[in-house]
């Protein structure tokens, strides 16, 4: 049987793989991640569901990233830019280049698509 051309994106359809900002980008807290990546295809796509709780840390993309908030509060400050909050309903583009660091401040699940 060949895999199906209509994905759900939801936390039911693959199991989560658990992670957290690498150590030497962390600023404060201790924020955890969960990823439920449901596409990952050849050529560097992927799409899924997000979610880290209250922390603060760096962030640097390589890749271009769509992301739409679907609940919490973020703080994702550019460097040398404006400090912008995320909260739920919000969609946004990250551009490969981006700098700047991403800050939780409620627990934050976002959808995402991922190019690099």
């Amino acid at each position: 049987m060949t895999a199906p051309n209509f994905l759900s994106v939801d936390t039911e359809s693959v199991e989560p793989e658990s992670g957290a900002p690498a150590p030497d980008r962390l600023i404060s807290g201790d924020p955890k991640f969960r990823t439920w990546n449901v596409e990952e295809r050849d050529g560097g796509l992927y799409a899924g569901i997000w979610e880290a709780t209250p922390g603060k840390w760096r962030i640097e993309y390589d890749e271009w990233e769509f992301c739409h908030i679907l609940s919490g509060v973020s703080v994702i400050s550019e460097e040398g830019g404006e400090a912008r909050t995320v909260r739920a309903g919000d969609s946004f583009v990250l551009r490969p280049g981006f700098r700047g660091s991403w800050e939780v401040l409620e627990t934050t699940r976002k959808e995402y698509v991922i190019r690099l």
